[in-house]
């Protein structure tokens, strides 16, 4: 069997049929031929956008020539109210700035420090999960809480159960329900003074989530002041000056940061972990293969991560099949020539890793699961050239790191102790907003293994 995979629209659709497509799913919004082009040209009446697969094209982009093309604020637009000025929207100087503050706490020897608290997280995760055991369970929703009790126990030191991080989760779902990935100004430039059409929902659920994160802000720096704060993320951001101004981020600046923190990292892992583990209920060979690993999961030990290989691979090709961020979009700032295209100045450029990761041209068995291809050669280039969940170059996603470690413990604890099937007879259906998701939900059914193992 293959994954399941969006089906694709017709070639030629009006704008406004485009847009209504967009608005409902990013994917089956794009056209079949996407998956083997170098290069598609879209065009519109205020902009016209460029879609690059061919690997010399995105590497010019995205590491090469990075403030060439800064980020484009199109898609940005619709999640303004919550993310505010935080480093996943700005650009120039202010970005640049705001990753030399935050990229140290990121780097690989915090990725120890960090690990108890994800332990913990994993640890309670599987608790939680064996309430359920043998019924049908909607696993996106369970992969999301996990996702978020990481996120505040690395960040803040409490967990999901805490009474403020638990009003942030319930708000943020609520914004995901009321803000599309999509505001007006993605399609039609307007000035930056005029307003942007936001619901009263989607600005009520955003301004209540960024007090309560100011509230823990507030909280921290009053701890970081009195020489009580825990050592965690938050502490580290907080603490961190800019090397080249010596500046700290303000309290106002720290809950910008803090609110895409929340977004990025609990929204794409719990992306991630979610079609990871319908994978392994599709293929039951490879999630026994990934259980008999995790038997080296016997306590809090950063060290057994490194001898979790299969489950690597499997969670990097679930990346590869369902990315969490199906799309990036930049901005060109000058006249290019590209494939012999004249590009002018205010063209968008889109890198997008669902097309580039599926391009027929460049992997073996595109659409098909197969956790092998990362030991072939064919892997191991495509990996180079044609692989980038979470970006590539000078933007490249700080937590990559986290997110990889994270993902791979919680896979394979899961798995460790449950078996899983699937639970409906109907396979998901990807659709893209915020992240890469399924229409309905994904059903599986967990059985202890230890159950299975005494019959």
């Amino acid at each position: 069997m293959r994954p399941p995979k969006p089906p694709a629209r017709p070639d030629r659709v009006s704008l406004l049929r485009y847009a209504r497509l967009f608005k409902q799913d990013l994917l089956s919004a794009q056209p079949q031929r996407l998956y083997r082009a170098w290069m598609a040209e879209f065009r519109t009446p205020f902009f016209r956008s460029y879609l690059l697969n061919q690997p010399d094209l995105v590497r010019a982009v995205l590491k090469e020539r990075p403030d060439d093309f800064p980020k484009s604020m199109r898609i940005a637009e619709g999640l303004r109210p919550l993310l505010g000025n935080s480093v996943f929207l700005t650009n120039g100087a202010v970005w640049k700035r705001q990753r030399r503050i935050i990229d140290p706490s990121f780097e690989g020897g915090r990725l120890r420090d960090s690990y108890p608290a994800m332990w913990a997280a994993a640890e309670a995760m599987v608790a939680r999960l064996a309430a359920h055991r043998d019924a049908p369970l909607e696993i996106e929703a369970e992969a999301s809480h996990a996702a978020a009790d990481v996120i505040f126990r690395t960040l803040f030191s409490i967990p999901i159960e805490h009474r403020v991080a638990r009003q942030v989760f319930d708000q943020f779902r609520d914004y995901q329900r009321s803000q599309p990935i999509l505001n007006v100004a993605a399609f039609v430039p307007l000035p930056r003074w005029m307003p942007r059409f936001f619901s009263r929902r989607t600005k009520k659920t955003a301004k209540s989530i960024r007090a309560l994160i100011t509230d823990l802000t507030q909280e921290r720096l009053a701890a970081i002041n009195a020489g009580t704060a825990p050592d965690d993320l938050a502490t580290k951001i907080m603490t961190t000056k800019d090397p080249e101004t010596g500046d700290m981020f303000s309290a106002e600046e720290m809950v910008d940061q803090v609110a895409i923190f929340f977004l990025a990292g609990h929204e794409t892992s719990a992306s991630a972990l979610a079609w990871a583990l319908y994978l392994m209920a599709a293929f039951p060979d490879w999630q026994d293969k990934v259980a008999a690993e995790a038997e080296v999961l016997t306590g809090c030990d950063f060290a057994h991560v490194r001898q979790l290989g299969i489950s690597r691979d499997v969670f990097r090709e679930a990346l590869r099949l369902y990315p969490p961020v199906p799309m990036m979009v930049r901005q060109n700032a000058q006249n290019e020539v590209f494939r012999d295209r004249a590009i002018t100045p205010g063209a968008q450029m889109v890198l997008s890793p669902w097309h580039l990761h599926r391009h027929e041209r460049l992997w073996d068995n595109p659409d098909g699961f197969d956790p092998a291809r990362w030991q072939s050669e064919n892997g191991k280039k495509c990996m180079r050239e044609a692989y980038m969940p979470f970006s590539t170059g000078a933007r490249v996603c700080p937590g990559a790191g986290f997110a990889m470690v994270e993902g791979v413990l919680m896979l394979s604890l899961i798995l460790k102790h449950f078996r899983i099937e699937t639970a409906s007879d109907t396979p998901p259906v990807p659709v893209a907003h915020l992240t890469v998701r399924s229409k309905d939900g994904i059903w599986l059914r967990l059985t202890p293994r230890r159950d299975t193992k005494r019959s």
